[in-house]
């Protein structure tokens, strides 16, 4: 549990600031609203169970996930967005290059051989990427900040902006205390002229060993001259995104973590029926899905996300963008993507 990979918790004067957030509560962060990490349909007996005879007919994908290579370091395209698996996108806004929770290793754990990537789904490596203006991150669990990813990254990332404690990791791993910048729920940083980025709550949790809720999870809120986005970590459905609409909404734009949910844990990961009113209450405009397609983490078939936001979304005519990998999206465009799911 010594390895550097694992992170390192708070301490020293970061500690002493947490202490101070009204989000701390005795030795740990604390959600909004009570949130055990199991639910009320949860059992022992039924976990059990559901491991051993799992009822996903497609646990995971039988052929190559398909991917569009785009050249990242041409400056051909702004105000846009590339998905690059599971959590992971590249923007760029008003000429900045944006990069939220990179996990380009290949797999979503502590170790190589542990939750790897679908075939298909990890096409893009560090050395893809241009430099990058401002590395964002949600939280600190594995499959959001991949130790392997952060260390070749490290020579491209300018600014950084995460949650409350998780800057205790990133200088344990040789990132100078000046470029990190933390946010506690609803802080407030300017990232350049007309460019400004809030942290907003999630109903989640964090960890990495043992110890949970040491640094804080989040959602961000992403303004520019002409865009107001709305960038979801992992979260659970919650009082927190009726209040998010009311204070930073409408949004132009939300990107919204869809999958590895389950009624076990539905508490920190929200179900398929809850999506229409989460967009609802977070009065998004448009939205793309992610969290999907590219690590089992859950036990639904592996395009069941894609499969019931995409189904929800026509019956509440709800503007869903489904990308490949890789794509292009702008953030103005108004276009219609096949379901390349159906493979």
């Amino acid at each position: 549990m010594y390895l550097k990979r694992f992170g390192k918790i708070p301490s020293g004067e970061r500690l002493a600031k947490i202490q101070k957030s009204p989000n701390y509560k005795y030795g740990a962060f604390v959600n909004l609203e009570f949130t055990p990490n199991f639910s009320e349909y949860f059992s022992w007996k039924k976990l059990i169970k559901a491991y051993i005879k799992p009822t996903a007919k497609n646990p995971v994908p039988t052929k190559k996930i398909p991917h569009v290579k785009t050249d990242l370091q041409k400056n051909n395209f702004d105000n846009s967005i590339v998905w690059l698996g599971h959590s992971s996108y590249f923007m760029r806004l008003d000429g900045h290059n944006i990069l939220v929770d990179p996990v380009l290793s290949g797999h979503a754990s502590p170790f190589s051989f542990l939750i790897k990537s679908f075939d298909g789904s990890n096409p893009f490596s560090v050395s893809d990427l241009p430099d990058i203006d401002f590395l964002i991150l949600t939280h600190d669990h594995y499959d959001h900040l991949d130790y392997d990813t952060m260390m070749r990254i490290k020579p491209k990332i300018k600014k950084i902006i995460t949650s409350l404690g998780v800057g205790e990791h990133l200088e344990y791993w040789g990132y100078s205390a000046k470029i990190i910048k933390e946010l506690d729920w609803h802080d407030t940083t300017t990232l350049a002229e007309n460019m400004i980025i809030t942290a907003t709550p999630a109903r989640h949790f964090s960890g990495r060993m043992f110890k949970r809720n040491k640094s804080l999870f989040s959602s961000f809120v992403l303004k520019s001259k002409d865009l107001n986005l709305f960038l979801g970590g992992d979260s659970g459905y919650g009082t927190h995104f009726k209040t998010i609409g009311e204070l930073y909404g409408p949004f132009d734009f939300a990107i919204l973590e869809t999958g590895q949910y389950n009624l076990f844990w539905k508490n920190i990961h929200a179900m398929p029926d809850e999506m229409t009113t989460i967009i609802a209450e977070l009065k998004a405009n448009r939205v793309m899905p992610v969290h999907h397609s590219k690590f089992k983490l859950a036990l639904h078939d592996w395009d069941e996300p894609l499969e019931e936001i995409y189904k929800n979304s026509r019956e509440k005519n709800i503007k869903l963008f489904t990308p490949k990998i890789g794509e292009v999206l702008s953030l103005f465009e108004e276009k219609q993507f096949d379901k390349w799911w159906e493979i």
